[in-house]
């Protein structure tokens, strides 16, 4: 039965460092926080870097890198003043999913709506592949309510792949149009679920399979307990565990995650536990930026500076 005021509801109403918008927090206030606002304002402000590559000019692209909801405001206003939603093209600054529901996230946070992001993998956009994705969760007074702010309602009546779906309010579970990396993990591990096409890219052969799946377990866990990373920032377990260690946390941490999402506060509250003082879970001071971009460094979380190698 679904409880009435869910453990944690909380944490998730006030922002996080990476959500806060700072000094722009009277833009979000502005704007509206129905599924359909939240669209147009996060795909307003942040073109994708992959998908909208051919809207982007040089000196936009490096937005990919700024985690924090302020720098990602900052840039997208210093581009232009105009409101978020229906900015021409030359006015969107570089991101991903990720940045997309952060967006999202903040701008419900700021309208006192708890919202966190999920991370896991979207079967839609093409045949035969699920790409690595993150898509925002809202607490509608009576339940978590799914959606994805990449997405307009259109969309799901038709999409590249797979059955149709409202992008408003997903299905979930393990043979969802998204499935978590927890619940893909956990299938992995218990029933042999094949995770070869679970990945950023067919062509990207690094970056799919169990062990891409595995890492996003740990990402999952991080953006869960509020530290909504990058999809490519690298800590704790994914620098130096091995594979017996990274699969043993995994399967640890994604029961945990299976069982938070049942409404097991003790499990909601463990994982919290477990996140504070693991440091192979949490980031610590600081992490391994791999961009995208081509370029590496070490990202101060606390300064918000990051070095790039040379």
């Amino acid at each position: 039965m679904t409880r009435a005021y869910p453990c944690g509801l909380d944490d998730w109403a006030t922002h996080s460092p990476y959500s806060d918008p700072g000094g722009h927090a009277d833009v979000l206030a502005a704007l509206g926080t129905d599924p359909a606002d939240v669209h147009a304002a996060a795909t307003g402000m942040i073109a994708h870097y992959r998908a909208d590559r051919d809207t982007l000019d040089e000196a936009r692209l490096p937005t990919i890198d700024l985690r924090w909801l302020e720098a990602v405001l900052g840039a997208g206003l210093d581009l232009s003043p105009a409101p978020l939603a229906g900015r021409p093209h030359a006015e969107r600054v570089a991101g991903c999913c990720r940045d997309h529901t952060l967006l999202a996230v903040g701008l419900l946070r700021q309208h006192g709506i708890a919202a966190r992001s999920r991370i896991g993998f979207a079967r839609y956009f093409a045949p035969g592949f699920a790409h690595d994705h993150v898509v925002v969760e809202r607490w509608d007074g009576r339940r978590w309510v799914r959606s994805d702010p990449e997405l307009d309602a259109a969309f799901g009546t038709a999409p590249p792949a797979g059955e149709p779906f409202d992008p408003f309010d997903m299905p979930t579970g393990l043979d969802s149009p998204f499935p978590t990396a927890a619940e893909l993990w956990t299938a992995h591990r218990r029933d042999g679920l094949d995770l070869h096409d679970y990945g950023v890219s067919p062509q990207l052969v690094d970056l799919r399979g169990r062990d891409f799946v595995r890492h996003y377990v740990l990402l999952e866990v991080a953006h869960r307990r509020r530290d909504e990373l990058l999809l490519w920032d690298v800590w704790g377990a994914g620098l130096d565990a091995t594979d017996d260690e990274a699969d043993a946390l995994a399967d640890e941490v994604a029961g945990l995650l299976l069982r938070a999402d049942a409404d097991d506060c003790d499990a909601e509250e463990e994982l919290a536990r477990r996140y504070a003082e693991d440091p192979r879970l949490h980031p610590g001071p600081r992490v391994r930026t791999l961009s995208p971009l081509g370029r590496d460094g070490w990202t101060d979380l606390r300064a918000r500076t990051t070095e790039w190698d040379a």
